[in-house]
């Protein structure tokens, strides 16, 4: 039997063939054909500094590329700017790299006041990028990183040439304690127990909490080399000592959940709409932090939006699979200076 023609969100009528070239051009995604540099089994983090610009003061890895376009790469909750290593290298021959530390993450101290929240990032965010003086930028954000790049893009519209979103941190909020990087985490407030758990926690190295981040982020977490695993337990060891690194993760923690329960125009599901820059929504088939289901309603509110969902790949498909996401965000970079995105 023929499907019978619905009502759209427009209140208009849509044929099942319209809706069919709808979802085809939502998440039919351009990979570009250029070749892509050779990129090292692993590459060490690019260098990074504190730079003063636009005002705020952030750690930023500067990966080198030619005169013209910059690429600003921001990372996820509990995540850092080498995050960005290999995708930075591949996307080097086209565009200038800077991958920032968020306030409290990776070496930016936060200044005070600072509240942590998603608004509060972006706000930082943007001072940063406007003071960088080089027009709009190609932001990049991952997780919170991406709820954060998502507020920029619409608040400031004139900032951001194109965006590109992997696993944003859209409003989830199941209580599976699958998600943690510690299924012990929802014990920590309770009477007699939670002591226990905070000195269970507290005795781990940097390396197993660093195991602990790849196993939750990864879908195949075996292929995680070593030597990057030494370098991610390295940077877990020297925040460890950093004073305001706790507090920052928590507060954080808790600006996005104050986030997610926001409703009305506060919600991250109404900013969507208001975001016109051409944007790649990236999303691991097995992301166990944030659904890949909100991957469709994501894709459907961004009004250039246009969808990759990767299979075998979790949270952090920037660090998983870098080569395929690189050659979607060239896709979109290509697509968009075009003007057939």
């Amino acid at each position: 039997m023929p499907e019978t023609p619905r009502v759209g969100h427009s209140g208009s009528v849509t044929s099942p063939t319209a809706r069919t070239a709808a979802r085809a051009a939502l998440t039919h995604v351009p990979l570009s054909t250029r070749p892509l540099p050779p990129l090292e089994p692993v590459l060490p983090p690019w260098p990074g500094a504190v730079e003063e610009v636009g005002g705020v003061a952030l750690n930023v890895r500067r990966t080198p590329g030619p005169d013209g376009p910059v690429a600003v790469y921001v990372h996820g909750l509990g995540g850092s700017s080498s995050n960005w290593t290999d995708l930075a290298a591949l996307l080097s021959p086209v565009a200038t790299g800077r991958a920032v530390d968020l306030p409290g993450f990776g070496y930016s101290e936060p200044e005070e006041p600072f509240d942590f929240s998603l608004g509060a990032h972006a706000r930082v965010l943007a001072k940063y990028v406007e003071g960088l003086g080089a027009g709009p930028v190609h932001l990049l954000g991952n997780s919170m990183g991406g709820a954060v790049a998502l507020l920029l893009a619409a608040q400031r519209p004139e900032l951001v040439r194109t965006l590109t979103l992997i696993s944003p941190a859209m409003p989830d909020r199941r209580p599976d304690p699958r998600r943690l990087s510690d299924p012990l985490m929802p014990l920590l407030l309770l009477p007699v127990v939670g002591s226990r758990v905070r000195r269970r926690m507290a005795a781990l190295t940097p390396r197993e909490r660093a195991a602990q981040v790849i196993r939750l982020c990864f879908h195949e977490p075996e292929r995680f080399p070593d030597a990057r695993l030494d370098e991610l337990a390295e940077e877990h060891g020297a925040r460890a000592a950093l004073a305001w690194a706790a507090p920052a993760l928590a507060r954080s923690t808790f600006g996005i959940f104050r986030a997610w329960s926001a409703r009305g125009e506060g919600s991250l599901w109404a900013v969507a709409p208001r975001v016109h820059a051409p944007t790649l929504i990236v999303w691991g088939l097995h992301d166990r932090v944030i659904s890949v289901r909100r991957a469709p309603r994501t894709a459907r509110l961004l009004p250039h939006g246009r969808l990759l969902v990767l299979p075998r790949t979790g949270h952090v498909a920037q660090m998983e699979r870098p080569n395929v996401v690189a050659r979607a965000v060239l896709g979109l970079w290509e697509s968009a200076e075009n003007g057939q995105w």
